[in-house]
């Protein structure tokens, strides 16, 4: 619009104007006081007087028609939103707390229609534009942020590029992850400081909804399998539920079965929280998944924070071995010593210099210093080792058949077992058919006058898997190439069972399917792995010819990787996967898997993943994708989750498969307090300069005043200077001709 109205003179400057104005008043008081003196014509004196001065005053300013062509500038207005899980829960009128938040927003957008609004979500990191919410499936979009971070957001602010804004205004339920629950009033000024404008808050939520939770889980070191692991639970009562004691327990997720409970306690309820100490331990390294739940009182509204499900990466600290050995060859002797140097092992070994039923007819306490304690190991000790080592080992004549079941369940549920040739391994041994049979990643024939090895030297051949599999990766390295050493004869294995993978095959022998024979196999089974090595002469990496061009260090590159692999070292998994962002119940998430690349960058790979539900039965998630050959990580989508516990196996190309284990909540830490904490927002935005409101009084904010910006502007003189200059000194002595007829000098 174009407005016009008078101005001085474009020449001076806002301080000379308020200047000759300021001493223009100054000179008409003090006539003013000098009057008192005068001895008569006192309304002839100020009259002339007022003229004169103000005559002065319009030489001075030259005054000017300004016209100018005007445009009003809203003040820009940041709104920061919280975006986070807990905007999902309940509020006020049993509305859920996002919807007052929008509401809130469309009143401050109607109470400063001047203003310029960037209404941004913040949750974690740098806050982004919040989605719209009228779009189909925006309500979940504007509230699936795992934190509320706040600080970071408003650091964000105060270092972006951008147009700082004049105000910022934060719209919350308070329950923010910062500024922490009792913030000083200190530290609360010093994170206002960093944006350098008022803050004004605005509360979503007044009243706290009956509620029992489990707020908090935290430990006090790292989780070592078979090592008692101390942890701490709080637990929260809210809105006065009655709920003075709070049964709390631990129980870990298996697949195997139902949860196994770790352990259990009373949490006495005081002003509303609690606390229990207490102790787990979890036997099996790797991911593990624990339940730690209350048992809710009548009238608890919010179920889903009843229990918290907390992935502990279970570490050893020492690996656990059991190693059986038949007879006392070369490569039990060779492997053994290794085993024994390696000091982050726990070796338990045994070997069998005579069966019982041997020339010397003695029983099996004669022929040895201890008893061999086949009963004790198999049962009540079986748990305690990471892995079972039988090499070139009949266990028949020992009684071992009645245990195969035991350790097929042990391998199931996480245990490792490695199975290496002989003249008494593998069908041999007489473990084909059986239920150890069942677990290993190669079929064995029991058929009555199966071959069980086959005596002619060979090679072993690398296939295309094995020297893709990082397990095996140290051996290459120490090989330099992908020679192996000859060995005397292999044990005669079957076709590759379901998930087995071939490492090593043999150069001419084929199994019933038509492929080569594996010789070095590998395989996952349940919650464990296996290994099945079909020859006795890896020795040979150690002790031949190739050993020396080595330096011996074969033997031991081939068993650390094997171990590692087994023990799921991340060192040797083909794949790391981690879920992006997290898994939150009834959310689409993306789980990535960084890669090796491939041989060729010109040809795409097969990603194959299956994620199984833990702790309930449910239909298997099959998602499939093609990588090309030069990408390192490949994205999978994963459809809306359940609350629970889940197993990821990701598969790329055929080769071995990665497992990992993760926990999809309701709503996480964000839920486990659902109380809203209006005076913390009230506290901020006292400390910072702004004002506090609840979301019914949000159109009621003090928002900053709009800019007038000038577009094109004209100045046109009044009159002459000469005029005003005339006109000032005729009034001058009109006033002093007034002066001196009434007595003042």
């Amino acid at each position: 619009m174009v407005s016009t109205h008078l101005g001085a003179s474009a020449d001076l400057p806002p301080w000379a104007v308020a200047l000759a104005c300021a001493l223009a008043l100054a000179s008409f008081v003090m006539l003013l006081f000098e009057m008192r003196g005068r001895e008569r014509g006192g309304l002839v004196i100020a009259a002339s007087g007022l003229l004169a001065v103000a005559s002065l005053l319009a030489a001075v300013l030259r005054p000017a028609r300004v016209s100018a062509r005007e445009s009003t500038v809203g003040a820009r207005v940041v709104v920061l939103a919280d975006a986070s899980r807990s905007m999902a829960l309940a509020g006020d009128d049993r509305r859920a707390r996002a919807e007052a938040r929008d509401g809130a927003i469309a009143l401050l957008r109607r109470g400063g229609q001047n203003a310029r609004f960037v209404v941004l979500g913040f949750g974690e990191g740098a806050p982004r534009p919040l989605a719209d919410t009228s779009a189909a499936g925006a309500k979940d979009a504007s509230t699936r942020e795992p934190h509320s971070d706040l600080g970071a957001a408003l650091r964000a602010l105060a270092t972006s590029p951008e147009e700082r804004p004049a105000a910022i205004v934060v719209v919350s339920d308070g329950r923010l992850d910062d500024p922490p629950e009792g913030a000083s009033e200190s530290n609360l000024r010093a994170l206002g400081e960093t944006v350098r404008v008022p803050v004004h808050t605005i509360a979503t939520t007044r009243d706290a909804p009956p509620d029992a939770s489990v707020r908090r889980v935290s430990t006090a070191g790292a989780a070592v399998a078979h090592v008692p692991l101390p942890v701490r639970v709080e637990v929260g009562c809210s809105a006065g539920l009655a709920c003075d004691e709070l049964r709390v327990t631990a129980r870990e997720l298996r697949d195997d079965g139902p949860p196994a409970e770790l352990a259990s306690g009373v949490a006495h309820v005081k002003d509303g929280k609690a606390t229990l100490d207490m102790t787990i331990t979890l036997e099996r390294s790797g991911s593990r998944i624990v339940e730690f739940a209350v048992s809710p009182p009548p009238g608890d509204a919010i179920a889903d924070n009843d229990r918290r499900l907390v992935t502990f990466d279970v570490t050893r600290e020492r690996v656990r071995l059991l190693h059986i050995a038949g007879r006392p060859t070369n490569d039990v002797r060779a492997l053994r010593q290794w085993l024994k140097s390696d000091a982050s092992v726990d070796l338990v070994a045994f070997f069998i210099l005579r069966f019982p039923d041997s020339e010397l007819h003695a029983t099996q306490k004669e022929l040895a210093l201890i008893e061999f304690p086949i009963d004790q190991l198999f049962t009540a000790e079986l748990p305690s080792f990471d892995a079972v080592i039988l090499q070139d080992f009949d266990g028949a004549p020992f009684g071992l058949g009645k245990y195969l079941e035991n350790i097929r369940s042990y391998v199931r549920r996480g245990g490792g077992l490695v199975i290496v040739g002989g003249k008494n391994s593998f069908v041999a041994g007489g473990y084909g058919g059986t239920p150890l049979a069942d677990v290993l990643p190669v079929e064995l024939d029991p058929s009555p006058g199966a071959p069980s090895a086959d005596v002619t030297a060979l090679v072993p051949q690398w296939t295309q898997e094995g020297q893709d599999a990082p397990l095996l990766e140290p051996l290459r390295e120490v090989l330099g190439a992908d020679d192996l050493p000859e060995m005397s004869g292999a044990n005669v294995l079957g076709n590759l069972r379901p998930g087995g993978v071939a490492l090593w095959s043999h150069p001419t022998r084929t199994t019933p399917d038509g492929a080569r024979m594996p010789i070095l196999a590998i395989g996952e089974e349940g919650d464990g792995r296996t290994i099945a090595l079909g020859v006795d002469g890896a020795w040979q990496l150690e002790f031949s010819q190739l050993g020396a061009r080595t330096g011996g260090r074969g033997l031991g590159a081939l068993w650390d990787g094997l171990l590692g692999w087994l023990m799921r070292d991340p060192r040797f998994e083909p794949a790391h996967v981690e879920i992006v962002g997290g898994c939150t119940a009834g959310l689409a998430s993306t789980l990535r898997a960084r890669v090796p690349p491939a041989r060729s960058a010109t040809s795409s790979q097969a990603v194959v993943l299956d994620v199984t539900r833990i702790d309930a039965p449910r239909p298997p998630v099959h998602v499939e994708v093609q990588r090309p050959g030069d990408a390192r990580s490949v994205d999978l989508p994963l459809p809306p989750l359940e609350a629970g516990g889940y197993t990821a196996r990701l598969r790329v190309a055929g080769g071995t498969t990665t497992r990992h284990d993760f926990a999809c909540e309701a709503g996480g830490d964000e839920w486990a307090d659902s109380r809203p904490d209006p005076d913390r927002l009230r506290a901020l935005a006292e400390a910072t300069g702004g004002v506090f409101a609840y979301a019914a009084d949000a159109g009621k904010l003090p928002l900053p005043k709009p800019t007038v910006v000038s577009a094109e502007r004209h100045v046109t003189p009044v009159a002459p200077p000469w005029v005003w200059t005339l006109t000032a000194a005729a009034l001058l002595g009109a006033h002093w001709a007034a002066r001196r007829r009434s007595g003042l000098s």
